[in-house]
């Protein structure tokens, strides 16, 4: 486990990364961080709350000007092939490829009237892929921030953040909400980011107590059904809202959902309720925050888990075994609460923990998973500041 991973040791493996690919030193450097969503999931398509923290792991985007003057080349330490994007005006999507997450991006800058240089493009991250903490929203903001230090501007963070989403959207094909992009661009250290993801207001929530932290387990596992049951959650629950004659399922009351329960199908109500109930959780959790009532936040999280695995059917046997470890443990034990967290059918779980607790909790989980325990990752994390551009030598 690794609780505290180098900022600038990752910097230093980017830049030697960059060099070993391109032969010459970069230019221009930005990191922009991954996620961890606290509570509030699957509600973010439904117009509702959410509280995420950009957490300690990192995509950084370095960059040169090409040779060439038509064509940017990009390189990933963790992919196999180099690409090379077209210096056209408009961009169009290439193969599906990591590299379309960098050249949405582009594109959005190209939209918004900046005429680009070609560029030599190193990519290096430790933001595990796959795990659901967001590396795709992390590559979107650290290259449109190297973007804006090229360019020599700067976009309202809003806009920025917008832009991002919509090129994962036209270039990578994934039609994601606006929370991840949010948190990488606006997130503060030692806060939570409360986002309305109905007119995208947000307000920072301190989490400014040192004793606790969050502990993020990586089960290492994704199910393949994942994207097909994601589109269908978001198709059902738009059949519950519009069943109940509402734009969003985030008009809708616990009260009134169940008074109207006879208008919808025994599957959208129990998806309604997940969303409805989840909302709710979500302002009460930033309140048992605000009043430092730790076991209760606790206890929103493992209610939050509950519906996600029985009313949303999200989970999975390890996700749902990783949150029986936790409430084993217990707070006795160091444990407030722990959940999935993402869109689940594996992922990770996220638990708030004591700090002085982190060594003796993982020893446990790991001593009761016994040789299973080999395939997870476990790291802890306190809430970090967003993108920024690094300083060069």
């Amino acid at each position: 486990m690794n609780s505290k991973p180098t900022f600038e040791k990752l910097v230093d493996e980017t830049r030697h990364f960059f060099v070993e690919t391109h032969g010459c030193e970069p230019s221009w450097m930005a990191a922009a961080p991954g996620r961890v969503n606290m509570i509030g999931e699957h509600v973010d398509y439904n117009s509702g709350l959410v509280l995420p923290m950009a957490i300690n792991r990192f995509m950084i985007v370095a960059a040169a000007r090409a040779v060439k003057d038509e064509i940017t080349i990009v390189a990933s330490s963790q992919q196999s092939e180099t690409v090379s994007i077209p210096m056209s005006n408009p961009m169009e999507s290439n193969k599906p490829s990591w590299a379309n997450y960098v050249q949405g991006v582009m594109a959005g800058f190209q939209e918004l009237g900046f005429d680009l240089p070609a560029l030599r493009i190193g990519v290096h991250s430790n933001v595990p892929t796959g795990a659901g903490l967001s590396s795709s929203a992390a590559l979107e903001v650290a290259t449109a921030t190297a973007l804006e230090a090229i360019l020599e501007t700067s976009l309202d963070k809003k806009q920025k953040a917008l832009l991002c989403q919509r090129a994962e959207h036209q270039f990578a094909g994934v039609p994601c909400g606006i929370m991840d992009q949010f948190i990488s661009v606006f997130g503060q250290a030692d806060n939570f980011l409360l986002l309305d993801c109905c007119d995208y207001s947000i307000k920072q929530v301190p989490f400014a107590n040192e004793e606790l932290a969050v502990l993020i387990i990586d089960s290492k596992v994704k199910h393949e059904l994942a994207s097909s049951e994601y589109a269908l959650r978001q198709k059902q629950c738009k059949a519950a809202a519009n069943a109940l004659r509402v734009a969003s399922l985030r008009e809708v009351s616990p009260q009134r959902l169940k008074s109207k329960r006879n208008r919808l199908e025994p599957i959208e109500y129990r998806r309604a309720k997940h969303v409805i109930t989840e909302i709710e959780r979500t302002t009460r959790f930033v309140e048992a925050l605000a009043a430092k009532d730790w076991t209760g936040a606790g206890e929103l999280l493992y209610e939050s888990h509950r519906s996600l695995r029985d009313d949303y059917e999200v989970s999975c046997t390890e996700l749902d075994e990783l949150v029986v470890l936790a409430q084993e443990t217990g707070v006795e034990g160091g444990i407030y609460g722990s959940r999935l967290t993402g869109g689940g059918f594996g992922g990770c779980t996220v638990s708030l923990v004591e700090q002085d607790a982190i060594a003796s909790v993982v020893e446990r989980i790991a001593s009761s998973l016994g040789r299973k325990w080999r395939q997870l990752e476990f790291f802890v994390t306190r809430p970090v500041q967003g993108a920024r551009e690094i300083a060069m030598n």
